[in-house]
């Protein structure tokens, strides 16, 4: 009987891409592009905005590796600033990880869902569907890590076949809009605005997700060898899809009717199919969405789990089931994801979690300069490639998108303050909590 304990699932090199593409390929990719011509109207910057997007993306993937194989534990930033800075600061990560890290997107990704398959279905409740979807998949991944593997690795297949069929069609059936992609004097100003800053919070949080498999990191088979390549790979492949995608969104539909769009892929479609086309993207769409919610209701509760292991006040969330899944974590997390659904604000949750998110990535980076100088000599089975300079780029171009967040959008970078507050009222009172019967 422990034998069966002590045996479960081992997360492949496939199925960590797999979760990692499906993190990242989600709502922001759908949805941002409406907010980001608002503000932004040439062709060459709002495709730039996905290749630095991309390149900051490639770039905490390789750092990030480092740490991964470096300090081989499931937990993802929590369990990396606990070591390299303070546990104090790796709580602080964990709480952000459980209360908008996962729990945010993975709502967000549900309210979209609901939103693209109104759009199909004219007379359907978009909320409560995004709430059934959130806990069907939660019992599936609650049940077997052996099958909820298998489920996130075919729905991503689907995913990025279709993603690729689209882009292709869009290419070769799209008339063309009078939209320029070259650079030009006004797309090189568009670049350097604080415009372009605001928009790469968008794009940042489109992209992140990169980092989705160092939360799962001693569930994966051979770690040290296979976590940086499962990284590298999976944001990779989003990269193409990403300016692939957009590309076909600007190349396909007026800048005008894309304006303020939740529901960019449908437009779009509509623009290169007819309605029925549209209406049967949008379908596809709002299936696809649901590879990108079972990632994040897979990854996210391994966060709360590791911090229940090491603090003793929230012990309670550390069992496993006897299949190895945190079962606690995940239905605590499950609870503030309907949270988020019930009472969503879209557009200001996307910048908020942006920016909290963006927040601790640049920290845990900046962590791979403190970890070299401090530890030089601990095994690194994989280093950083292109090292000072990858994670000098990452904390160059995401220290930049901070400081524009917080003068351009101070409500929601309050909010974010806010958070970070609170959690660090939590971890003082189960601090005090854990000490307080040796004394």
């Amino acid at each position: 009987m422990p034998e069966l304990a002590r045996t479960p699932h081992k997360i492949t090199f496939l199925t960590g891409a797999a979760i990692v593409i499906a993190n990242m390929v989600g709502t922001g990719v759908f949805t941002s592009l409406g907010f980001q011509v608002l503000s932004i109207q040439s062709g060459f910057a709002l495709l730039m905005l996905w290749l630095v997007g991309g390149l900051i993306a490639l770039c905490g993937a390789v750092c990030y590796g480092e740490l991964a194989a470096a300090m081989p534990r499931s937990g993802g930033e929590y369990h990396y600033l606990s070591q390299i800075y303070h546990p104090a600061l790796g709580f602080l990560s964990g709480w952000v990880s459980a209360t908008v890290g996962f729990a945010a997107p993975t709502a967000l990704a549900a309210l979209a869902l609901g939103t693209y398959a109104k759009s199909v279905w004219p007379d359907l409740q978009p909320r409560w569907l995004s709430v059934t979807v959130v806990l069907l998949l939660t019992l599936v991944h609650g049940t077997s890590t052996r099958v909820g593997s298998r489920l996130q690795v075919i729905i991503t297949a689907l995913k990025v076949v279709v993603l690729v069929v689209f882009i292709g069609a869009g290419v070769l059936i799209g008339e063309g809009q009078p939209l320029s992609f070259a650079p030009d004097a006004a797309g090189w100003r568009a670049l350097l605005s604080p415009a372009f800053a605001v928009s790469l919070v968008y794009v940042s949080y489109a992209y992140s997700g990169w980092n989705a498999a160092v939360y799962v990191t001693g569930e994966i088979e051979n770690p040290k060898r296979n976590l940086s390549r499962i990284l590298l790979a999976g944001t990779a492949v989003v990269l193409f899809l990403y300016v692939g995608l957009n590309y076909v969104f600007l190349r396909s539909t007026p800048l005008a009717g894309l304006q303020g769009q939740l529901e960019v892929g449908f437009v779009a479609a509509t623009s290169l199919f007819g309605p029925l086309g549209g209406r049967l993207m949008g379908g596809i769409i709002a299936a696809l969405l649901v590879s990108t919610i079972s990632s994040m209701v897979f990854a996210g509760p391994r966060i709360v789990q590791t911090m229940g292991e090491d603090i003793p006040a929230l012990r309670f969330l550390a069992p496993k089931s006897r299949a190895g899944i945190p079962v606690r974590a995940l239905a605590l997390q499950t609870v503030i994801t309907l949270a988020f659904i019930l009472k969503p604000s879209f557009q200001g949750v996307l910048v908020y979690a942006g920016f909290v998110l963006n927040l601790f990535t640049f920290l845990t980076v900046l962590g791979l300069f403190v970890l070299r100088w401090r530890q030089p000599h601990l095994p690194r089975p994989y280093r950083a490639w292109g090292y000072p300079f990858t994670p000098l780029i990452f904390l160059g171009l995401s220290g930049w998108t901070l400081a524009f967040i917080l003068s351009e959008k101070p409500m929601e970078s309050l909010y974010g303050l806010a958070t970070l507050a609170v959690g660090g009222l939590v971890y003082f009172l189960t601090t005090r909590l854990s000490v307080s019967p040796a004394t």
